[in-house]
């Protein structure tokens, strides 16, 4: 029969501060910082003190010394003694103990608390990067079928084994890249080798690491507008200068490049596949007027295809870096939408030549991303699961979407113009002139427990406040149909 190992508590990991030289003995020296932690909170009313032994070993002290100072605390109630389990910190409350869970206020000192002025605008402006509430229509919600869980499961037990692991390479598993290629190659038409991508935490780092390398603080950055709002806060705390251009049904408008007030930039951060959050796609035209642009005027181009996967009709576009013939342009893109956010997958293309720039730069930020997920995610895309997954994913998906656009076209028609999407996971909606605040109908909805996006709140420049963004991945029937009744009375009907 198998013993059960018992849990240690987070006191093992305390450090008392005792000094040897001292007068003190070293159990009384013991018991004050003992006591001191156990006043301010560091240990927490409940906490098991580690054994005399655990102690001995941790502390580099006697175990007498340590037994010694546990009677002290016992004496004066500040631990109890309980046979056969151990010490623990007592619940009773003695010159200034704290209740459990409570914490002592902080000292106030007279010299202010500075922060960097770009960590305050970024406070101050733009909407929250709190994750939202899992309510109905909150965007970027997924939910998978059993098979695909299943799936991810049974590799994962593979690969539990963390006994041998070290530092790897710093581009991420060569496995994972190269799976990554083969598919980016057929869906979309990247142009890279294995040695061009690097896996990154998501999207997120992916742009991070981009900013940094391609543009300095105070460098002038044309984003869309409005404009995916975490990408636009990364180059604000980067130091960027942010111009936005206005987005219409064909993407971002490139014909404003050729005034004379605005001086190439650094470069530009685009979605063209999908701009976010308006949905519409650069068309060709535009596409090439861009990067002719780039290649004339020596800037960079980051384009993030976040929901690529998602194409609900006609052929899937084709990405701005397959027709990039000046290597201008650098590629992300994300698993965050096709399998799971809490993988922290996503990966960045880069230019051949800028490779050794970014490899050199890569560990200042992280040395390296975490090997398990790259290698279950390895073992799926090479295993030939992920395009069956896609395939059920896009159908849910699609399924989803038409059912919210119906529902909101029966019952929300004189207030909404709905857009149907032919890619990604979001739907937009226009107000038919009978309001003017989308923050106002956001708040309201809020109210009723439904979440809906204001647009205005990624506005750079624009003063649009008449656009609001549902998602619907993870939206089932019975949320679709609540929550649409319970935004119909929103807008009074």
């Amino acid at each position: 029969m198998s013993l059960k190992r018992r849990r240690e508590s987070p006191s093992a990991r305390f450090q008392p501060n005792v000094d040897p030289s001292s007068s003190a003995s070293l159990a009384r020296q013991l018991y004050l910082a003992l006591r001191e932690a156990i006043a301010d909170g560091r240990l927490d009313a409940g906490q098991r003190l580690p054994s005399t032994r655990l102690a001995s070993q941790e502390w580099k002290l006697s175990r007498g010394t340590i037994a010694e100072a546990y009677e002290i605390l016992i004496a004066e109630g500040y631990a109890i003694a309980r046979h056969g389990s151990g010490t623990y910190v007592t619940s009773a409350s003695h010159d200034g103990l704290v209740k459990p869970g409570e914490r002592k206020e902080p000292v106030s000192f007279a010299t202010s608390r500075r922060i960097s002025t770009a960590v305050t605008m970024v406070l101050t402006t733009g909407p929250s990067l709190e994750p939202q509430k899992m309510l109905p229509f909150v965007t970027g919600r997924m939910a998978h079928d059993d098979r695909t869980a299943g799936l991810l499961n049974r590799i994962a037990g593979r690969h539990m084994n963390y006994a041998f692991e070290g530092y790897a390479d710093i581009q991420g598993e060569p496995d994972l890249r190269s799976a990554i290629v083969a598919h980016l190659a057929v869906s979309r038409g990247v142009r890279c080798t294995v040695d061009q991508l690097f896996i990154t935490a998501g999207t997120q780092q992916a742009l991070d690491l981009a900013f940094r390398v391609l543009a300095s603080p105070g460098d002038t950055v044309i984003v869309e507008d409005p404009c995916y709002p975490p990408a636009r806060q990364c180059l604000a705390l980067n130091g960027a200068n942010i111009v936005g251009l206005p987005v219409d049904h064909e993407g971002v408008v490139t014909g404003k490049l050729a005034t004379d007030d605005l001086p190439p930039p650094a470069l530009f951060y685009v979605t063209p596949s999908n701009q976010y959050p308006v949905g519409s796609v650069l068309s060709l035209p535009r596409r090439l007027e861009l990067l002719a642009y780039a290649r004339e005027h020596g800037c960079w181009i980051v384009e993030d295809d976040y929901d690529s996967e998602f194409r609900y009709d006609g052929h899937p576009i084709a990405s701005l870096q397959g027709l990039d013939q000046a290597n201008r342009v650098l590629y992300t893109g994300t698993f965050s939408k096709a399998l799971l956010p809490s993988l922290r997958l996503g990966y960045l293309v880069v230019p051949p030549d800028l490779v050794p720039v970014f490899r050199a730069i890569r560990p200042a930020l992280d040395r390296c991303p975490p090997t398990f997920q790259q290698r279950v995610v390895a073992d799926f895309l090479n295993e030939g699961y992920f395009p069956a997954h896609l395939r059920r994913l896009r159908e849910r998906l699609r399924a989803s979407r038409d059912l919210l656009a119906s529902l909101l076209k029966d019952r929300i028609n004189e207030h909404l113009h709905v857009t149907l999407p032919d890619q990604g996971i979001n739907l937009t909606a226009r107000s038919t002139g009978t309001w003017t605040s989308d923050t106002a109908i956001s708040k309201a909805a809020l109210g009723k427990g439904v979440v809906v996006m204001p647009l205005s709140r990624m506005n750079v420049a624009s003063s649009d406040t008449s656009r609001l963004m549902f998602g619907f991945s993870g939206l089932s029937e019975q949320e679709a149909d609540r929550a649409t009744r319970l935004l119909a009375g929103v807008f009074g009907i």
